[in-house]
């Protein structure tokens, strides 16, 4: 088995008022990576070049070992976008027929397992459903077809948590043969934090950081002091910091050795939220 079901190495794409710059990351088998930034920061035009919808300027892409060919891994990528993509008249079993059709690998009975877990109507029509159904169907359709890879636009967007629980706990599932791998695009850090084993930060079309989830919230940590106290923190010991009125925050990357070091100061947790804040926001270093 590929030790990573996605590679992405040296990958450029040039707009007129964009680039993405020269991006490498890897989406290892048997894993979630959660792929964060913000609006703009070129997370959609990533996926795009994944899925062979936008052509590459320079670079290369791997899935499952080999070069990117759309027609090669239509049965092995399953792809949610942040909007359902199925026309408002059909219902589910509409849909679903019409998929039995275009996939060798559609399985019908999982379908209608998800359909009856999820509590999803087969019979009403898709312009009828909330947003929560038409997300929750979107996921079914993905999984039913047995693909090796989920990759997720914004897939969890604007659902409440109720239902966004119920997805999260899908997606572990998926994963848990150590066969399957998820690429989780989203600006819900939350999401991130309870299901990634990896995460990408991309910002202004570079990668920012590739690591650990667990080494992030583990290791990661935020200094909260008054101006006066803040000249006694090394500048080595923390990445980056902002000042308000009457403090300095600094983002350090080893919270640890940075509470033996500064007893007297407050070293709150970070949060995927706080670190992806400070690296976009930015700050004095």
């Amino acid at each position: 088995m590929e030790q990573n079901s996605i590679v992405v190495k040296n990958v450029t794409k040039k707009f007129d008022d964009f680039m993405l710059d020269h991006i490498s990351f890897t989406v290892p088998t048997g894993r979630i990576v959660g792929f964060i930034g913000e609006n703009g920061a070129g997370k959609s035009t990533t996926i795009n070049l994944i899925l062979d919808q936008l052509k590459l300027d320079a670079g290369e892409i791997r899935i499952l070992g080999k070069q990117n060919h759309s027609y090669l891994h239509k049965e092995n990528i399953g792809v949610v976008f942040d909007e359902c993509k199925f026309h408002s008249v059909l219902n589910a079993k509409d849909i679903a027929q019409i998929l039995s059709g275009s996939y060798k690998t559609w399985d019908m009975n999982l379908f209608e397992e998800y359909m009856k877990r999820l509590d999803v109507p087969l019979n009403k029509s898709i312009g009828q459903l909330s947003k929560g159904m038409k997300m929750k169907l979107s996921i079914i359709c993905a999984l039913s077809h047995r693909p090796q890879i989920l990759i997720l636009d914004e897939a969890t967007t604007g659902l409440d948590p109720v239902v966004r629980d119920e997805i999260l706990d899908i997606f572990l599932e998926f994963i848990q043969d150590e066969e399957h791998s998820i690429l989780f695009s989203t600006h819900i850090t939350s999401d991130i934090q309870k299901v990634a084993d990896y995460v990408i930060l991309i910002h202004n079309g570079k990668i920012i950081f590739e690591e650990k989830k667990d080494d992030l919230i583990y290791n990661y940590g935020i200094i909260r002091c008054k101006k006066s106290e803040f000249n006694t923190v090394s500048p080595d010991d923390y990445v980056c910091c902002r000042e308000t009125n009457l403090s300095v925050e600094c983002l350090i990357h080893d919270k640890v050795a940075a509470k033996k070091r500064y007893k007297n100061l407050i070293i709150d947790n970070a949060s995927i939220e706080d670190i992806m804040l400070f690296y976009i926001k930015g700050g004095v270093k």
